[in-house]
């Protein structure tokens, strides 16, 4: 589904309460771009059937028992958000396992719309345990036939719900109907060896419940977020974490429609899963927050309800608070959750002491998650050890569930790159994160240049149309293989800045930032209305330019900014790649007024940047290999 099943388990659980220049279109006036994103939820919704029916390929039938493990169906009743309801869960138990020869147990989940069935969190069991685990995978909370309602993994709802089973894994509570786990490695009374794995949705749910139940031993999650509201509402201007960013429309509305569409794909839903008519099958903060969203305004009461309930079920919020060994894995192709996502949830954890490593591989939601690179992580293949991130997992939970000290638990971060033809040669490790190592200047005659006395004195200018005039990706296109137009910016509603001819290779792994002072009276005049939305928007990116002109937004990332304050200089951290920018290629910097991905401006804002010798732009790259 949408954020889960593919050919990995990309799980959200829930909290659980206990008591190229193209024609400029005609302007139209702003209500007529507020009826486009209507038409466009409208498009949204037919293209999400289609988003919906492409898991379906591989999704397995129900579980059954094999000659190395049984499988047996079990449901839990968890109070969560005020209410009672199931869990809906299967037991994967290994040949051999009892009482007397216990074996640690795996906890997964589904992602956003798929179910304990679905062919990527249905692997996790059987995987798991034909390697001697006890799994236990599960419907997350308002999905598949559990009930509830969708709480985007709120460590209170979901987090419980999962602490619940750990209960049982533990041997503190049994199943409704009466099964009991006696035979899961304990490390204490009612303290069972376990781990959890899962994929964005199933992901954050690691993290959620981790933050309070400390009975979790190692962590697996995968393309997840760290911070929802800068996941769907991004503002990549440093140091302004209370200033919203431009609204991630089609990602947002997608996973929303999905939810509350729920009616079209699930019959008969559990009267737990229904919340009202105003807001169906989410919890009532979720309705709110994307309703202020598509709004388009930010006024302070509101952006500030919407950023305390975001990062609320946050992990960036509750880190604090996870000590499980946790291996994060990213995905370079996601313009949903980037990069900087996991990395800011590394350097968190490990600055606290909690035992961490980063894996940036190859595909995400944006790409490759139904048809991953050779060598590349698969887990309906039904196999770990084929590719490097799945023997780091397998290695992971070895080490500190099966306590193997021969399997080591690897590099601190390791990233692929995808000019390397090799499978078996195609990640490169490092002790960290590569730090900004290269420094480009912006000169006035729109190149990029190494030294700053090359910069020539000039000023240029663009403005914004009433509609969007630059196009990234659509953004739901990439995770049911649909094509999508190649990345464009409309001539006069964009900056560039390109480079020479690179005599060699570059190599960059990390995320690029660009230092920035514009020039734009009408944004001044109106950034302090007390709506934040009447703040300038612009969108920065970064295009490697081929010997004939062609240019390639990589993984057609960009990064939003709504700019705290126009009168002064501020500093944007675009999305985290590894990209080789290869010799005879040139870069492009860019900075444009919009992009049909988000919403945008309010109200035309010209744009000027002057510069000088002494006081232009930069732009700083994480270059590796010399």
């Amino acid at each position: 589904m949408l954020l889960g099943q593919t050919r990995w388990p990309v799980s959200v659980c829930l909290s659980v309460e206990d008591p190229v220049p193209r024609r400029v279109p005609r302007p139209v006036r702003r209500r007529a771009s507020r009826s486009r994103a209507a038409l466009g939820q409208k498009a949204l919704a037919a293209l999400l059937g289609a988003a919906l029916a492409a898991p379906l390929a591989l999704t397995a039938g129900p579980a059954r028992a094999s000659g190395r493990y049984t499988v047996t169906p079990l449901k839990f009743t968890v109070r969560a958000g005020g209410r009672s309801c199931a869990v809906d869960a299967d037991l994967y138990r290994p040949a051999g396992v009892d009482h007397a020869h216990p074996a640690p147990a795996v906890l997964g989940t589904n992602g956003f719309g798929g179910s304990k069935s679905d062919g990527s969190t249905d692997a996790i069991g059987k995987i798991f345990a034909e390697r001697g685990y006890v799994a236990l995978v599960y419907s997350g909370l308002g999905f598949g036939q559990s009930g509830c309602l969708i709480s985007m993994d709120d460590p209170g709802i979901d987090g419980r719900a999962a602490s619940r089973l750990v209960d049982f894994l533990g041997g503190k509570r049994a199943a409704d109907d009466g099964t009991r786990a006696d035979f899961v490695t304990l490390d204490a009374p009612g303290d069972p060896r376990v781990g959890m794995i899962g994929g964005s949705y199933g992901g954050a749910i690691q993290l959620a419940t981790a933050s309070a139940d400390h009975r979790l031993d190692a962590l697996a999650p995968l393309i997840t977020w760290n911070d929802l509201a800068y996941a769907l509402d991004p503002n990549n201007a440093v140091g302004a974490p209370q200033v919203p960013g431009a609204f991630k429309w089609q990602w947002t509305n997608g996973f929303y429609l999905a939810g509350e569409g729920q009616p079209l794909t699930v019959p008969g839903l559990d009267p737990s899963r229904i919340n009202s008519l105003a807001c169906l099958h989410f919890v009532s903060a979720v309705c709110d927050t994307v309703r202020t969203l598509n709004s388009g305004s930010y006024p302070a009461d509101r952006t500030a309800r919407l950023l305390a309930y975001a990062r609320s079920v946050s992990p960036a919020t509750y880190l604090r608070g996870v000590r499980a060994p946790t291996l994060l894995v990213q995905g370079q192709a996601d313009s949903l959750f980037n990069l900087n996502e996991a990395t800011a949830s590394y350097r968190t954890l490990r600055a606290q002491g909690t035992p961490t490593a980063l894996v940036w591989q190859s595909w995400g939601h944006s790409g490759g998650m139904t048809d991953p690179a050779p060598g590349e992580l698969n887990m309906t293949q039904g196999t770990l050890e084929a590719s490097y991130v799945g023997r780091r997992i397998l290695a992971w939970f070895d080490h500190y569930l099966k306590q193997d000290r021969s399997a080591g638990t690897g590099p601190a971060f390791a990233y692929y790159r995808d000019w390397i033809t090799d499978p078996a040669h195609t990640y490169a490790t490092a002790d960290g994160v590569p730090a900004l190592s290269r420094t480009l200047y912006l000169s006035g005659d729109g190149k990029l240049v190494g030294d700053r006395a090359e910069v020539a004195p000039g000023s240029r200018g663009y403005t914004n149309q009433a509609v969007p005039t630059s196009h990234s990706e659509s953004s739901l296109t990439g995770s049911v293989g649909l094509p999508d137009p190649a990345p464009y910016d409309t001539e006069g509603t964009y900056l560039a800045w390109t480079g020479a001819a690179l005599t060699r290779d570059l190599d960059v792994a990390g995320a690029p930032q660009a230092t920035l002072r514009v020039v734009s009276p009408a944004a001044e005049r109106t950034q302090d209305s007390g709506d934040a939305a009447d703040r300038l928007v612009l969108f920065a990116k970064l295009y490697d330019v081929a010997p004939d002109g062609t240019q390639t937004l990589v993984h057609r990332l960009v990064a939003p900014v709504r700019v705290p304050d126009v009168t002064k200089s501020f500093t944007v951290t675009l999305p985290g790649i590894v990209h080789r920018y290869a010799a005879g290629h040139r870069l492009r910097f860019v900075i444009a007024a919009s992009d049909d991905a988000y919403f945008g401006n309010r109200g035309i804002k010209p744009v000027t940047v002057v510069s000088a010798p002494g006081d232009t732009g930069v732009l700083r790259l994480p270059v590796v290999g010399g």
